[in-house]
C-alpha cells in the first residue's frame, strides 16, 4: 500500500489514500484511524476529512448494531467452530522455555497464525518471541536456534 501511495512522489512520502482506515471492532468506543510517519500532507489532509465523516456518520454506533445482527444470526457459534480444533480441544497450555535474548528474526508467518507459530517452537524447547517488523509479522529466536527454529516451523507447515 505505501509503495503504490507513495509511487508519484518518487518513494518519498505517501500522496494518495486517506491513511489506513478506522480500527473497527467490538465494543470500540474512539474512532481510530492511523496514518504513519511516511504520510505526506494530501494523505493527512483526507484521513482527516476521512474521520471526520466516520465520527459524524456515527461509525460507532452502526458498528455496535451491526455487532449485535451478527451475534443474532449465529457469528459467536460460526467462529467457535471454525478455530474449534482436535488438537485446541485438547491441548494444555504450552509454558515457554528459559527466556533468552532474542536477535534473531524469521519472516513469512502468517499474523493470525503468529502466536501458534511460537507454541510451536516452544514445545520444541526453543524460547520464542512475537513481534512486527519493518516488512510484516516476525518470530524472534535466540541466533544459536534460528536454523533449528526455522526447520521446526517448516515441518509445522508455518513457513
Amino acid at each position: 500500500m505505501k509503495l503504490f501511495s507513495a509511487g508519484s512522489s518518487g518513494g518519498n512520502y505517501e500522496t494518495l489514500g486517506a491513511g489506513y482506515g478506522p480500527g473497527i471492532g467490538r465494543n470500540y468506543e474512539r474512532n481510530i484511524c492511523i496514518i504513519s510517519r511516511a504520510s505526506g500532507v494530501p494523505v493527512i489532509v483526507n484521513a482527516l476529512e476521512y474521520a471526520y465523516k466516520l465520527a459524524k456518520g456515527k461509525l460507532g454506533k452502526i458498528s455496535r448494531m451491526e455487532y449485535q445482527k451478527a451475534d443474532q444470526a449465529g457469528l459467536k457459534k460460526i467462529c467457535a467452530e471454525l478455530t474449534a480444533t482436535p488438537e485446541t480441544k485438547t491441548a494444555k497450555e504450552i509454558e515457554p522455555p528459559a527466556k533468552e535474548i532474542v536477535t534473531s528474526e524469521i519472516a513469512g508467518v502468517e499474523i493470525m497464525e503468529l502466536e501458534d507459530a511460537v507454541k510451536v517452537l516452544w514445545a520444541n524447547d526453543i524460547y520464542a518471541e512475537s513481534g512486527m517488523g519493518c516488512t510484516g509479522p516476525i518470530v524472534l529466536v535466540n541466533e544459536k536456534h534460528l536454523t533449528n527454529a526455522i526447520n521446526q516451523l517448516k515441518a509445522a507447515n508455518y513457513l
